[in-house]
């Protein structure tokens, strides 16, 4: 099956199109809960939603329900839950990074401005918010503090590591908090509202927060590897706003070693000069893409997918566990 960009072979056939066909209704769905009757507002809550995108969790929720009782109106809730939270944090972290593209369009900030796209992705956080509030308290709960993540997650990453820390590990702590929390929460979500057993439910949150490391730094690469026609965002954005990266960090702590050459220190040089214009922030692009810190971070991300893969073991064998496996390691065969 796929969904946009993301492909996931299923042996099962009959998992591959219940999965389709319930991914067609939380489409459906997830349409109608951005609609507005004011057609300005209409027209920026559905602007992420109409420019596509993986839609990684949802299906993960979908997919991890099938260890209890299967899908169900709560479950396809949670799914459009999961998706509105994810959407409202690309609003606000495009205004933050100034990204001029997402999915290929043009951002909402560069559409309408900063104060639309900052109080449109609010407004599609009390979307997610209103929809939960239907699925219980436990879940009002769970999503309070997934959203608690993803503020704090963005609050560190602004402020960086406090002196003396370990800038990977800071790093690889907001990577969990901005991107993994949530999908950590759409397996949650999955395994509590479908009846699975508690011990499952912490195997596959678990799993997500795995995952959502691993798939955040395969990102990491593929903003250096592969042009703006297939990643649907701005090359080197990261680069030229500042925001740290896994091989800028792995740079850095190459540069400080014994093992720094001068053209380490050249290359950091530029990254941290002037990148305001596109030749300049082209030549870093392309003489970063070819330094080892992007098969480091490959390597890196391939090694959290794995960990992944070995929490699965507390899972009993069958398509479900089949299929997470398969869902890891396609979120990490887009950097092989």
């Amino acid at each position: 099956m796929a969904t946009d960009s993301l492909a996931l072979p299923l042996a099962d056939e009959q998992l591959a199109q219940d999965l389709i066909r319930e991914m067609t209704q939380v489409e459906d769905d997830l349409r109608a809960a951005v609609a507005n009757a004011d057609s300005l507002v209409d027209d920026a809550s559905r602007h992420l939603v109409s420019a596509g995108g993986k839609r990684l969790r949802p299906l993960l929720t979908l997919l991890v329900s099938q260890l209890g009782t299967g899908v169900s109106d709560d479950v396809r809730k949670a799914a459009v839950v999961v998706e509105l939270t994810h959407l409202a944090s690309l609003y606000h972290d495009d205004v933050m990074d100034s990204a001029p593209l997402r999915r290929g369009a043009p951002s909402a900030h560069e559409v309408w401005g900063n104060n639309v796209a900052i109080l449109t992705g609010d407004l599609l956080f009390a979307r997610a918010s209103a929809l939960t509030s239907e699925l219980g308290p436990e879940a009002v709960g769970i999503q309070a503090r997934t959203f608690e993540r993803l503020c704090m997650g963005q609050l560190q990453e602004t402020l960086g590591p406090r002196d003396g820390a370990d800038p990977v590990a800071h790093y690889i702590q907001v990577l969990a908090d901005k991107t993994a929390s949530l999908l950590a929460t759409s397996a949650l979500f999955g395994a509590k509202l479908a009846g699975a057993a508690p011990e499952h439910e912490r195997v596959v949150t678990q799993y997500g927060e795995l995952v959502g490391v691993a798939f955040q730094l395969a990102d990491d690469v593929i903003d250096l590897t592969s042009s703006g026609d297939v990643t649907g965002k701005t090359q080197g954005t990261d680069l030229r706003e500042g925001v740290p990266t896994m091989p800028v960090l792995l740079l850095r702590q190459i540069v400080a070693s014994p093992e720094g050459t001068p053209q380490d220190g050249e290359l950091l040089a530029e990254i941290d000069s002037d990148l305001s214009s596109d030749e300049a922030l082209a030549s870093v692009v392309e003489k970063l893409r070819v330094h080892r810190v992007v098969d480091m971070t490959r390597q890196k991300s391939q090694d959290v997918a794995r960990q992944a893969i070995a929490e699965l073991d507390g899972l009993p064998d069958g398509s479900v566990k089949d299929a997470l496996v398969k869902f890891a390691e396609v979120l990490v065969d887009r950097v092989a």
